[in-house]
């Protein structure tokens, strides 16, 4: 398996998103209401920018943000019935629509006016509507766009993701929202699945498990969009169209989480079993979000510059306020 052979050249990054991850568990049980996912992203993200990270780190910091995020999700399965999973997204689907046709409208329209490019706005309003950067990197990979507008829409949408999850949990507590409620909220306003996690979780362990649902359910989105561009783009360009690494694309883990459920909801995962595997399964995740921290690039965030920011604000803004007026509407919180 590819995550396997990425191990021998990622110890060193690894240990030190361990060691951060550590601190920041420790800082999580001391301070419950901020959690130790947030305490690891913000750790990791200061010794990014106070500290140049070595290169021979980077494998590791990737495998952290990427591999181990997956596995805590995939451990976060096997306490979960089949049955909330497919209620889970059959509750969310109205909301998960309704913000992504607000999002990409409002890309369209509101990037135009701020004289932003197309296929900025595109990746913008991909990346704010479904999940961050591997939406974007999704996206990228089948249109044929500036690796710069690449740098500039996934380091925007980081910095929102970051005030979501600084921001999300106090908001909630000030609208007495449910578990319920705001994990629903977190997993269809949120971008990235890391972000959603921190935010979920700092508010609670019913919503964040609510919102990993939502969450991986809205991130299948990146199937039909990827393939819509695609196939607009092989259309126009018939003679030079580009071969779609959907290994990139489609969340496989996604399947590991549905056989975790699966099995949880035949009996194979004793009851007892949950509550360990839960803090487990949380100790990945904020060592995973201190690796997602370290990966901060303060320079490409100073080189997006005002108005891909103005845009990325304008959309984190309605994805907010869309969905939370669209669950309340449906009567879903």
């Amino acid at each position: 398996m590819r995550f396997l052979r990425s191990l021998p050249s990622s110890f060193s990054g690894l240990a030190l998103c361990a060691a951060i991850g550590a601190a920041a568990y420790g800082l999580g049980r001391l301070f419950p209401i901020v959690g130790g996912p947030v305490f690891g992203i913000l750790i990791g993200a200061i010794a990014a920018c106070l500290w140049t990270v070595p290169a021979s780190f980077a494998p590791g910091i990737r495998f952290a943000g990427k591999y181990l995020l997956q596995f805590s999700i995939v451990l976060l399965g096997a306490t979960l019935q089949l049955g909330e999973v497919w209620r889970g997204g059959l509750r969310s689907l109205p909301v998960m629509l309704g913000t992504l046709v607000i999002v990409l409208a409002l890309a369209y329209a509101a990037g135009k006016a701020l004289g932003i490019d197309r296929d900025l706005r595109r990746l913008l309003g991909v990346g704010t509507a479904i999940c961050g950067g591997s939406a974007i990197a999704a996206l990228s990979s089948v249109i044929d766009v500036d690796r710069s507008d690449v740098a500039y829409a996934i380091s925007t949408v980081f910095l929102f993701n970051v005030a979501a999850v600084l921001t999300f949990p106090w908001i909630g507590h000030a609208l007495q929202l449910s578990q319920s409620g705001f994990g629903l909220w977190a997993g269809t306003a949120i971008n990235d699945t890391s972000s959603v996690v921190a935010a979920a979780f700092a508010y609670g362990h019913t919503a964040g498990v609510d919102a990993v649902i939502v969450k991986l359910t809205r991130t299948t989105l990146i199937v039909p969009i990827v393939l819509f561009y695609a196939g607009k783009r092989l259309w126009a360009m018939r003679a030079r169209g580009e071969r779609v690494d959907w290994n990139a694309i489609v969340p496989w883990f996604i399947l590991w989480f549905l056989l975790a459920a699966v099995l949880n909801s035949t009996g194979a995962v004793p009851a007892f079993a949950h509550g360990p595997i839960t803090q487990i399964a949380l100790a990945f995740i904020t060592v995973a979000l201190s690796g997602v921290g370290l990966s901060t690039d303060p320079a490409a965030i100073r080189a997006a510059g005002i108005r891909p920011l103005a845009l990325g604000f304008i959309l984190w803004i309605s994805i907010a306020i869309g969905s939370l007026s669209i669950a309340w509407a449906a009567h879903l919180l």
